[in-house]
């Protein structure tokens, strides 16, 4: 199985990297205008919608594991994806947050690439969503 692992540092208290994460008004500012819905409850579903390339989308999952503050898991399948909806086509999404004199570690990791290529394209992806996220928590806009 392909694994992407990325760190970034934000300026910023850990609080406020979760708030980026976790409140779908954030999200919206940083992942490609993308409506989130959940409850943040572990079984709950999630899902990720808007309009790309002119076409509606939905992509989904269910919350596996939640500590506030600290630790966010997910499962997540993408219709862009061209794969059946079945268990071995979604990836497991996993935040993870530690803080240390006011500044944030952000871990993420995403599971299950089909491909290297794969794996680099979303790891091109998640850097410009994170350097844009890191702006928003770092300058309170």
């Amino acid at each position: 199985m392909i694994t992407l692992t990325l760190t970034f540092e934000f300026k910023a208290p850990r609080g406020k990297v979760w708030n980026a994460l976790t409140d779908p008004s954030m999200i919206k500012k940083y992942m490609f205008d993308t409506n989130t819905k959940t409850d943040w409850k572990v079984g709950s579903p999630i899902t990720f919608s808007g309009m790309w390339d002119g076409k509606p989308y939905e992509d989904k999952g269910t919350i596996l594991a939640i500590e506030p503050g600290v630790f966010l898991k997910y499962n997540y399948f993408s219709a862009f994806s061209g794969e059946a909806d079945v268990p071995g086509s979604y990836s497991n999404i996993s935040y993870r947050l530690r803080e240390d004199n006011g500044k944030t570690t952000f871990t993420l990791t995403q599971d299950n690439y089909k491909s290297e290529e794969l794996r680099a394209h979303s790891e091109k992806n998640w850097s410009q969503i994170i350097e844009v996220m890191r702006s928003l928590v770092e300058t309170d806009k």
